[in-house]
């Protein structure tokens, strides 16, 4: 049983934590080494890193932030894939009190470009391969580059230690940019005091062991993958084993040759696992726990996932960058049983239920999920009107209609946000229009989701074009993959002859185009 208080942080927010915790994320290194300084920390590919080498590499890449004048507050982007230079470099900003900004490698260069200035980022870290999509900005005052020149790894120059950094529990560890309504992304400002509650929530709530083998396969850069794999692995001073994309053959390779034990991903890529024919030939006993999030897993999924491994035990877990991962955990075995459900609020959380007038409403009623507790973010990054917009009496405003029953269990019935989720991948239409409504010939647009059975949902436009200048398919792609991460590229494009259906107030009609494009 975790032990909890009340305590204040953030100015004035009351909350339950966590009473025996670490201060900081780089606690978590310095407990693993001492515990297992042999143990193997990261497994990519070939090459394995125990923890004792792991804390090496890390001091040495703080020893290198801080000759080139680097201080703790200041902002290091990192546009790196899933390789362990992307941990390493975390911890080393961790190591500093630096504040370390993960971004999604499939962004443009335009994405790019607007979060390090948003930020006022003072160096980045990126792979040689992505130096297409780094902008050239006045405020970056140093560049590392992996697997290139400058070299960043391995540091061969002889450097003096990084000077010791008392960070404190309440100072930011990583922004992370969710996309936003109004089609700029928000800089979310995740704590240590934030991530530390949600490690210790996974630990508990998957019952993990020492040396527990997690299996990154989605992105690195993500709240999931950073918190949920990456660090919790590091909590139980386990080992992450690193994969470089997904593909359900080479997973379940991976899976079965390192003996991972507990996963985190996407419904999608546990439905790709169960289309490989030869899934019943590879030994996966060791495969204990599924967490799954970011959409919802059909019935017919979880029934087929109990047939073909019934050593798995499937754990669903609601939650977003705003609440640092996991809000709710539903209760292990008990996917089956509450398939309409994302479980129970972990045990820091507080959510309450309210209706349009802000009055909290009765179990099982529906209205928007308002989210607090320590793992809820203190607000967005130099964002005054998106803090505003978002937090009410420290409580994080979701957007997302729920309900919470009789006996705890939270269900999500509908979004308030205009949102496609592609795989787990969210995207805000109103940013894919703004792309589109750039080009000279459309007169107007509109973005929605149809259903895919694997990603669940898929990106498609309608479009009114001017007849006396056509554009074509090819061009309104073309135009938004110059601006847009390659996954919010509209896959279905539909031209209308009419202007757009309107209700009595002028707002585009979305459920009737959403018919008409199925």
């Amino acid at each position: 049983m975790i032990a909890l208080r009340h305590e204040i942080h953030y100015g004035d927010r009351l909350m339950r934590c966590i009473v025996d915790r670490p201060k900081n994320v780089i606690a978590l290194l310095a407990d693993a080494v001492a515990r297992q300084p042999d143990g193997i920390a990261i497994v990519a590919g070939d090459r394995r890193i125990s923890y004792r080498t792991l804390a090496a590499e890390v001091e040495t890449i703080a020893a290198h932030f801080s000759a080139h004048g680097l201080v703790s507050g200041e902002r290091v982007g990192l546009l790196l894939g899933n390789r362990p230079e992307f941990l390493v470099t975390v911890l080393a900003a961790a190591r500093l009190g630096l504040i370390v900004v993960p971004m999604n490698i499939r962004q443009s260069l335009d994405e790019v470009s607007f979060m390090l200035t948003q930020c006022g980022a003072a160096a980045i870290v990126h792979d040689a391969a992505f130096a297409a999509i780094v902008p050239d900005l006045p405020t970056l005052r140093a560049r590392f580059v992996v697997d290139g020149a400058p070299a960043f790894y391995p540091v061969s120059a002889a450097l003096p230690p990084a000077p010791v950094v008392d960070v404190e529990s309440e100072a930011p560890f990583c922004i992370l940019y969710t996309s936003g309504t109004t089609g700029r992304p928000k800089g979310a400002v995740l704590t240590h005091l934030g991530v530390l509650h949600s490690v210790l929530h996974y630990e508990d709530a998957f019952a993990l062991q020492e040396g527990g083998v997690g299996a990154l396969a989605v992105p690195a850069s993500h709240v999931t993958g950073l918190v949920a794999v990456l660090l919790t692995a590091l909590r139980v001073a386990g080992t992450a084993v690193i994969l470089d994309g997904f593909k359900a053959r080479s997973f379940l390779e991976t899976v079965a040759r390192e003996r991972v034990t507990f996963t985190v991903m996407v419904p999608a890529m546990y439905h790709l696992c169960l289309l490989d024919p030869e899934l019943g030939s590879f030994d996966l006993a060791s495969w204990k726990l599924g967490g799954f999030g970011g959409a919802p897993m059909p019935s017919a999924t979880i029934a087929r996932l109990a047939e073909a491994l019934p050593g798995l035990t499937l754990c669903n877990a609601y939650g977003a960058t705003e609440t640092t991962s996991p809000a709710t955990i539903l209760p292990r075995g008990k996917a089956a049983a509450r398939p309409d459900s994302v479980g129970r609020p972990v045990p820091c959380a507080d959510i309450v239920v309210v209706d349009a007038e802000g009055c909290e409403v009765p179990p099982g009623e529906r209205g928007e999920l308002l989210i607090a507790g320590p793992m809820t973010i203190p607000g967005y990054w130099d964002n005054p009107d998106a803090n505003r917009a978002s937090f009410v009496g420290g409580y994080w405003r979701s957007g997302d209609i729920g309900s919470i029953d009789a006996e705890g269990y939270v269900s999500i019935h509908d979004r308030m946000k205009d949102v496609i989720n592609r795989g787990g991948y969210k995207i805000y239409c109103i940013e894919v229009e703004n792309v589109i409504a750039q080009l000279p010939q459309v007169i107007e647009c509109a973005v929605t989701g149809y259903p895919d059975p694997v990603l669940g949902e898929r990106v498609q436009a309608f479009i009114h074009a001017d007849p006396a200048r056509p554009v074509s398919a090819e061009d309104l792609r073309a135009a938004c993959a110059a601006r847009l991460s390659d996954y919010k590229v509209p896959e279905r494009i539909t031209f209308l002859d009419t202007p757009m259906p309107r209700n009595a107030n002028g707002k585009i009609v979305k459920s009737a185009l959403r018919e008409a494009g199925q």
